[in-house]
């Protein structure tokens, strides 16, 4: 019995299911491999196919199974469309040899013409490593890329954070200024913020080439190309170098989950057909983004995706991906319209077993490449095991993104008023996740800034952010928008997942939305780029809210919370509005009301100790009115149990640290006084510092807490006991 059924128990019917999953995982490797042949091995199509220099010439190979004749044009024969015809050598491949060093060269544009139902068409080379567009004519050609030209990397001891501290970002409206930014820029001038803010991963999106610059990179034409939209090839190389030098790990957001159906800039019908790669028919177009669907069952469309994952690691050094769509890969309807309410919903004739094959494939794959990458599932549906090991009957991601966790927080400010915010359903929407899978926790992502929908900060506050966000003006509007958007993400990093992303500019409140430049707005960047100057000019009040969101992120890694998988519930005041819970030596109190201040507020803890005021919303350099104390709160003991006793005002946040008081310390207290002794430097500081001298639990109860295989519960009120589909 697969280990995924011993965690969800509710699985047992779909038993069945589980070991058909993983017998076509198996199935397809035998296909695919042979003899003693790795995944790695099988996925190397990208040093045989496109553009290779060798001693005296080049070779240039496509895979074009169904095409009549191809041929190779260009500026190294004056766009001759049949004078450089390729052999066909078997299994749709076809080959050009051209002698001499500089028959073809870095920057040489050239097309691919084919010869296929009785048409001659132009198309992009499947294996373009760069695709320009002529401004002038709006037409694409590929430009060949030398690979002697070699990049000099300096990364190779590079080691990201074990958590993820997630920022996602778009370099093309990385920069204040009205245009589309650069790799180039993006490194100069946008990663000293990441690192500033705390973030320790930035995941970079529409890197791979697409003709449309307002897609967000989400239909991709050229699937081994670097988008030439932000720079060359070895910028982007450059950005990923000095990223991992400042310690910063770089994900990509990886589209196998449809291509734009162009063709002569796409992959679609390349030799003629649409099945080369594709589905034929009604399923192989996507209904809602007029996109094509890859044919995941065929030995061909394997080989390329598979090599595709490979190549942007080997080549580019990508420390992992963000796989997008996967709930449209993992269902034949796409997951359009239905409510996974039930578990027969993830395994019935609506379930694509051939994706959730390619996805277990890609998770090997990428672990043979790199055992410490990261691989992160857009998946809405909460497919069983996404985020298992493949050997335990899972698919092997790492993490799965909460995307219920901003769907919650938009309908809350929404459609409630604040007095009628029901806490514990929203406690339980942050602990609503599978056992043993990690989850990417997050308020809001680029998903919710685009046109059509907006940002947290703008549903709180409106049109008021136009008119009071200097530091000087007064409006509650303003107070309860920015008091909300701390508490709302301190809350969702605190207690929903086991990661925490944050999407570019979002952490300061950045305002508006974000529309890309197109026909309907007169092809304005007003509001395709990131205002930095509002959170550092001095005068506005988004610098209070990135100062929290920093002080946030810093301590919570700092004391390695996502350690603990799943927070303590310690204390729930429905009627208050007010929740407290523990999370690995952090205390979280939040007081969401709008008028009601707590005073006296007695909330359990696991043991004797005391605690410290960490982090408050309510601070003064947070736009707060200083209303909590920052002293020492020793726990107070009633009918054999232990309290700290706090006070918590309205639509405020407060974290605490505990520091435990441990038998021997008890002891220690009350002996007789003796002279002191002579303490070392550093014991001195720590002897000062009420937060410093904080010690390590280990208790059994507490290493129950922090393993996220065994789950098994410690002392007091457990959120685990809500972690159920």
């Amino acid at each position: 019995m697969y280990r995924i059924l011993e965690l969800n128990p509710q699985l047992q019917p779909f038993a069945g299911d589980i070991d058909l999953r993983m017998f076509l995982y198996h199935s397809t490797k035998g296909r695919l491999l042979t003899g003693d042949q790795t995944l790695s091995d099988f996925a190397n199509a990208y040093n045989y196919y496109g553009f290779h220099h060798v001693d005296g010439g080049w070779y240039y190979r496509e895979w074009a199974p169904s095409a009549y004749q191809l041929y190779l044009e260009g500026e190294f024969n004056n766009w001759n469309q049949t004078s450089h015809p390729l052999k066909h050598v078997g299994n749709g491949n076809w080959e050009l040899y051209l002698e001499g060093d500089d028959a073809l060269w870095e920057g040489c544009k050239v097309k691919t013409v084919v010869d296929a139902n009785m048409t001659r068409t132009e198309h992009i080379p499947l294996y373009a490593r760069r695709v320009v567009q002529d401004p002038k004519t709006i037409t694409f050609t590929c430009e060949v890329q030398d690979e002697r030209n070699a990049f000099a990397w300096t990364d190779q001891n590079f080691t990201g954070e074990d958590e993820l501290y997630i920022y996602e970002a778009h370099v093309g409206m990385a920069q204040e200024e009205g245009k589309v930014g650069t790799y180039l820029e993006f490194a100069e001038n946008v990663l000293p913020r990441i690192k500033q803010a705390g973030y320790n991963t930035v995941q970079l999106m529409a890197i791979m080439e697409h003709p449309y610059y307002g897609s967000f990179g989400y239909q991709v034409s050229n699937f081994y190309a670097a988008s030439s939209w932000f720079g060359k090839p070895q910028d982007l190389k450059h950005l990923i170098n000095k990223a991992h030098g400042m310690g910063i790990r770089v994900l990509l957001d990886v589209v196998h989950s449809h291509a734009v159906k162009n063709t002569t800039e796409g992959i679609n019908m390349f030799d003629g057909t649409t099945w080369q790669f594709f589905h034929d028919g009604a399923k192989g177009d996507h209904p809602a983004w007029d996109t094509k669907c890859f044919d995941y069952g065929k030995t061909g469309v394997l080989h390329f995706l598979l090599s595709n994952l490979k190549f942007w690691m080997t080549e580019y050094h990508f420390d992992g991906f963000r796989f997008d769509g996967v709930t449209s890969m993992l269902y034949h309807d796409h997951g359009l319209g239905t409510d996974f309410n039930t578990n027969d919903k993830y395994f019935s004739y609506n379930t694509h077993t051939e994706a959730i094959t390619y996805l277990q494939l890609a998770n090997e794959l990428i672990r043979q490449v790199n055992p410490k990458a990261i691989t992160i599932a857009e998946d809405m549906s909460g497919m069983p095991g996404m985020c298992l090991p493949i050997s335990d009957g899972g698919i092997g991601f790492d993490y799965r993104l909460g995307m219920g966790l901003p769907d919650m927080w938009i309908k809350t400010v929404k459609e409630k008023k604040d007095e009628d915010w029901n806490i514990g359903q929203m406690w339980g929407d942050m602990c609503l996740r599978r056992p043993g899978e990690n989850t990417v926790a997050y308020v809001e992502s680029h998903d919710q800034a685009l046109v059509g929908d907006k940002t947290m900060i703008f549903r709180l506050a409106d049109a008021a952010m136009y008119t009071d966000m200097n530091k000087a003006t007064h409006n509650p509007v303003i107070d309860r928008a920015i008091a909300l958007h701390k508490m709302i993400r301190l809350f969702t990093l605190g207690g929903g997942g086991e990661a925490y992303l944050n999407f570019m500019g979002n952490e300061f409140g950045h305002p508006e939305w974000i529309d890309f430049p197109r026909e309907g707005n007169g092809w304005s960047f007003h509001y395709c780029r990131r205002q930095w100057s509002l959170k550092e000019n001095g005068f506005l009040k988004y610098q209070w809210l990135n100062d929290f969101d920093e002080d946030m992120v810093k301590l919570t890694k700092e004391n390695h919370m996502f350690e603990q998988r799943m927070a303590d519930l310690m204390l729930l005041k429905e009627p208050e509005k007010t929740i407290v819970f523990y999370r690995h030596g952090l205390l979280f109190a939040l007081n969401f009301h709008p008028s009601l201040s707590l005073t006296n507020v007695l909330v359990p803890v696991h043991q004797p100790g005391e605690y410290t005021v960490a982090l408050c919303s309510d601070d003064e350099k947070y736009g707060g009115q200083n209303l909590v104390a920052h002293m020492v709160y020793p726990t107070k003991m009633f009918d054999g149990k232990h309290y700290v006793e706090l006070y918590i005002p309205a639509r405020t946040a407060i974290v605490l640290k505990e520091r435990v008081i441990l038998p021997e310390d008890v002891a220690a207290e009350e002996a007789p006084k003796r002279a002191p002794k002579k303490r070392t430097p550093k014991e001195t500081v720590e002897a000062s510092d009420p937060v410093a001298p904080v010690r390590k639990r280990t208790t059994k109860k507490t290493e129950q807490a922090a393993d996220p295989v065994t789950e098994k519960k410690p002392a007091g009120k457990r959120a685990a006991k809500q972690e159920t589909t």
